[in-house]
């Protein structure tokens, strides 16, 4: 099975990734994740440094495949998490799709591929070019992080497009979205009524998560030394059974981009009275 994490750049993606990967490890699952950023930094929580990309790998060895060796560039992270960072090209220049596909390619070469039950594209941000909704071309399943807000629903329509447009070509379905850090789901079910599609969790504005990020471990690493986090693995774990499950997913119906700003907006600039509020007003107009 392999799964891409797409989201609005800044909202947790890698994190939340990590956390599933390690998930659905101690589910008994053999896991792989690949960063696909620039930065490389998205096994950050999994292997506690930033580790040597593919891209400067192949560099080094002057694009011969043949040269490289599966230890050249999988790193073992926690709790058995095999680990990849493709690289980007230089800021400015070249493009990521293309790094993504060589990555690709080079691991196809060690026969990587096969060794594994998940493989987990983390993707970088919410600007779906073409290349870099290039990791839902191998992708069983999409996977979309985002919060209660504007910003991160409009990247998440644009990511459901993207899928819309992929599934014309093979079985890529959306599982569902994942609220991060959000004490509420208002406009995230506001959302939904507009475009259906599966909600898997919502994680609560949870401090714990944003340090696991900072000290480079995962939430279930933390929680061995701190069992008051087991909870907070428990969402990363429900999500992970929900994959596991080989859910039926959606094609979504993306939202056009006039008819969400004016859905969201209109959230905000018209708020719902509570149905107290509203009956008090009722009583006093009689």
């Amino acid at each position: 099975m392999t799964l891409a994490v797409y989201g609005k750049g800044g909202i947790g993606k890698s994190t939340t990734s990590c956390n599933i990967s390690t998930a659905l490890a101690k589910r008994g699952k053999k896991v792989l994740q690949i960063g696909c950023d620039p930065k490389h930094d998205s096994t950050f929580t999994l292997t506690g440094f930033l580790i040597p990309t593919i891209i400067d790998t192949l560099q080094e060895k002057d694009f011969h495949y043949e040269d490289i060796w599966p230890e050249d560039v999988i790193y073992k992270g926690y709790a058995g998490v095999d680990c990849v960072e493709a690289g980007g090209p230089p800021a400015g220049a070249g493009c990521g799709g293309y790094v993504v596909g060589e990555t690709v390619k080079l691991l196809k070469e060690l026969n990587a591929f096969d060794e594994y039950d998940v493989i987990l594209f983390d993707v970088l941000g919410d600007v779906v070019c073409g290349g870099f909704a290039a990791p839902l071309n191998y992708a069983d399943y999409c996977l979309i992080v985002t919060d209660n807000g504007f910003d991160a629903l409009f990247a998440a329509n644009r990511i459901a497009a993207s899928v819309r447009e992929k599934a014309r070509t093979h079985s890529l379905r959306l599982a569902g979205l994942i609220g991060n850090r959000t004490s509420k789901r208002d406009l995230i079910d506001k959302y939904i009524e507009a475009v259906p599609m599966p909600v898997l969790e919502i994680l609560p504005l949870i401090e714990d998560i944003r340090v696991s990020r900072v000290k480079g471990k995962t939430l279930f690493e933390m929680a061995e030394s701190d069992p008051s986090l087991e909870y907070v693995c428990d969402y990363y774990l429900n999500i992970a059974d929900q994959i596991l499950s080989q859910p039926e997913g959606v094609v979504p119906k993306d939202a056009q981009d006039r008819d969400l700003f004016s859905l969201l907006s209109d959230f905000y600039l018209n708020p719902a009275q509570p149905a107290n509020q509203a009956k008090e007003l009722d009583l006093m107009m009689v």
